[in-house]
């Protein structure tokens, strides 16, 4: 079992810049090997249990610090050689270190560390981690910011806790295709002249390159994310991105003028082609635009949507609300099996599409409405719309306390949740189950292999 870490007040000095030898014992929930000095812990980063590691504290704080590895001893038998050091150091594939089935137990024990800790429910079954047979360049979605570095403009990604830009071209999880579309769009922007983004004195253009790839359709979206509105010499840069990666039906200029760290903007202007893309999920046909929520891994996510509905084995009188809906994947692929789908979602945008998604796939049993869960729900059962099955996937931070109430008082038979953070799921259950509702099996499914997240599906039943 990888253990737990007691984070503890610093009895001795450990001092920055100086070296220690130690072995790791744990791994965090991050995926950094834990080492302790006299019960003082350690993270430090491409570290395995039982491996034995002289280390430079680089970062030391009252209760914590961090170290990097200068020499290690012995491999854990787990260990896999790393493709590229700046895929740890950014963040990117954290886990790229571990074998592929060390990462999967990995994710399991961290879901059964937080329903034991937070949820206090040790005896709730979960389930082995559902992983891929090619766990690389899996991501449909990018987003690369973009610098210049001696003169040109330069493609990568951050180091973890920085604004330094490490040099990156093969980011081992993403779509290869879209790997190389983004080496060619900035090669044109860089013939073009445009000029990067300086984050420090918010100057210069272009701040991100974000493309997404459809999966089944292969269809490529290009979005700029510049920091003013004039373009100059925008449709033809567009089209000659669209010359050479013929796979581009879009591309869009997103206007980002704000000193901040949130990628897009709120102003778009189409450059060339249409506004979104198509690509298909469970046998379903999805247009998808350039800020729509859509899992980044298509394959694993018609595995996840697969377990979520045969655990919530509908049928054909069944009445589902799909809360936090999206562009309606989920409702739209179990639209068959019930009565009617009642979907809501906060963001318009998303709602529009999802409308437009029912259509396009002729289901006629599916209502979508712009709206906090929390608000809507009541007036449904106001309405008579009284719900059989609930189906929840929110952000990361999960739910809102008057959702749940919300949900709970719609008085549905069975809640099925899909989440992608262990410690907000494990929170939610334990408050579910005040109310009446008890989580009886836990599905993880590994939407994010070389990374510590994890998505999972819970079934929670109605306590007779």
């Amino acid at each position: 079992m990888i253990g737990e870490s007691v984070l503890k007040e610093n009895t001795m000095t450990i001092e920055k810049n100086q070296t220690y030898t130690v072995t790791i014992d744990d791994l965090s929930y991050e995926g950094l090997g834990v080492a302790h000095i006299e019960g003082f812990p350690l993270f430090v980063e491409n570290a395995l249990p039982d491996e034995k590691v002289t280390i430079k504290a680089v970062k030391v704080g009252k209760k914590f610090g961090y170290g990097k590895v200068m020499e290690r001893f012995n491999d854990n038998p787990e260990r896999q050689e790393v493709k590229d050091l700046d895929l740890l150091r950014s963040g990117i594939a954290p886990l790229s270190h571990m074998t592929y089935d060390y990462q999967l137990r990995f994710k399991q024990e961290q879901i059964q560390k937080v329903l034991k800790s937070i949820a206090k429910m040790p005896e709730l079954p979960v389930e082995t981690t559902l992983g891929m047979k090619d766990p690389f360049g899996y991501r449909n979605k990018a987003q690369i910011p973009v610098q210049k570095v001696e003169n040109k403009l330069t493609t990568g990604f951050y180091r973890k806790n920085s604004h330094t830009l490490l040099p990156i071209e093969n980011y081992l999880i993403q779509d290869p295709a879209i790997d190389q579309a983004i080496i060619t769009v900035r090669d044109i922007l860089q013939r073009f002249n445009v000029k990067a983004y300086n984050e420090r004195d918010n100057t210069g253009f272009i701040r991100h390159i974000v493309i997404r790839r459809g999966h089944y359709s292969h269809e490529m979206m290009v979005i700029l994310v510049t920091r003013t509105e004039r373009f100059f010499k925008g449709m033809e840069i567009a089209e000659v991105i669209k010359k050479e990666l013929p796979e581009v039906v879009s591309v869009i200029q997103n206007v980002n003028p704000e000193k901040t760290n949130v990628i897009m903007g709120r102003e778009e202007k189409v450059l060339l082609g249409k506004t979104t893309i198509d690509d298909t999920l469970l046998g379903k046909t999805y247009r998808i635009s350039s800020q729509s929520f859509y899992q980044v891994n298509t394959e694993q996510t018609e595995v996840l949507y697969q377990i979520a509905i045969d655990l919530a084995d509908l049928n054909k009188e069944d009445i589902v609300v799909d809360a936090y809906c999206g562009i309606g994947t989920i409702g739209l692929s179990l639209a068959e099996k019930v009565k009617h789908v009642y979907g809501v979602e906060i963001v318009p945008q998303a709602i529009d599409d999802a409308k437009a998604n029912a259509k396009r796939n002729g289901i006629e049993n599916a209502n979508y409405e712009v709206g906090k869960a929390e608000k809507i729900m009541p007036r449904w059962a106001r309405e008579g719309i009284e719900p059989s099955v609930v189906f929840v996937d929110p952000p990361r931070k999960g739910l809102d306390e008057k959702f749940i109430e919300a949900s709970v008082a719609a008085n549905p038979e069975k809640i099925v949740y899909i989440s992608c953070n262990p410690a907000t799921l494990a929170r939610d259950l334990k408050r579910y189950e005040a109310f009446g509702y008890q989580a009886v099996k836990v599905q993880p499914v590994d939407l994010f292999p070389q990374t510590h997240h994890v998505e999972s599906v819970t079934l929670l039943v109605k306590a007779v």
